[in-house]
């Protein structure tokens, strides 16, 4: 099986954000970067079916000169090859753009399965698998907790609401969004990272692409949440303040 896996880089999870002047992004010369945690688990997912029907794993990143290094962290993991979409100002695309962005770099390689986490931890829209596969023509499922490939498809075990599962098959080839807590990823080793440094990692302007830059919903503005106090007292009597209680809780608070 050939078996592309699009890993993000994201902002550290512990990292003290900087909003830079007119809140259009982070200030990045301040902060470290790491894989996106959902894409660890598309990621051990593709190498685990590799270990059992054999092929090929690439790795395929966007954004500035830095994401090498996730992609040199997949490598090391047991990914074979890599694909840096190179772009500097990516972060302006939309989830259409990156997606469009994606399917163009990679449709020649004609994955047999194409695999990408659940959403990203930065943005979390959840959205660029689903569009990747629909530019790209292929089938695909969301949600996945389990693959199993049989001849020319897969059955898979996706997670619904208040846990409930489902079972569907899909056709190859296929793209899929996978759950975290499918499995449990692996550390690269010693002798991955020294391999690591041998594996190729093709490089693709974003700009030779021919993708379309205008995007189709913009970031107005980033900015830190006002943490603010408000105290109320709910006067009348216990029936009557029990039911404006429920009421808050309801429609304001929103946890019932």
């Amino acid at each position: 099986m050939k078996i592309g896996v699009c890993v993000k880089q994201v902002p550290a999870k512990d990292a003290p954000l900087a909003i830079v002047e007119g809140g259009a992004w982070i200030r990045e010369s301040d902060i470290g970067f790491e894989t996106n945690e959902p894409d660890t688990f598309a990621l051990e997912e593709a190498l685990r079916l590799k270990e059992k029907h054999g092929g090929e794993v690439v790795a395929i990143s966007m954004g500035p000169e830095r994401v090498k290094q996730t992609i040199k962290e997949a490598l090391a993991k047991g990914a074979d090859r890599g694909i840096h979409i190179a772009d500097n100002d990516f972060y302006r695309l939309d989830p259409l753009g990156s997606a469009r962005s994606l399917a163009a770099g990679i449709q020649a390689e004609k994955f047999d399965l194409l695999l990408t986490g659940l959403q990203s931890d930065d943005q979390g829209f959840g959205q660029t698998g689903v569009l990747l596969a629909e530019l790209l023509g292929l089938p695909h499922a969301t949600i996945i907790m389990a693959i199993e490939v049989l001849e020319g498809r897969m059955k898979l075990k996706r997670e619904l609401e208040a846990g409930w599962f489902e079972w569907l098959e899909l056709p190859l080839p296929a793209v899929l969004t996978i759950q975290s807590g499918i499995n449990k990823p692996r550390y690269a080793t010693l002798k991955g990272i020294m391999a690591a440094k041998k594996k190729e990692i093709a490089t693709i302007e974003r700009a030779s692409l021919g993708v379309p830059n205008a995007p189709t919903q913009r970031t107005e503005r980033i900015y830190i949440p006002q943490k603010t106090k408000k105290t109320e007292f709910i006067t009348g009597s216990a029936k009557e303040a029990a039911a404006a209680m429920i009421e808050k809780l309801r429609h304001e608070a929103r946890v019932l």
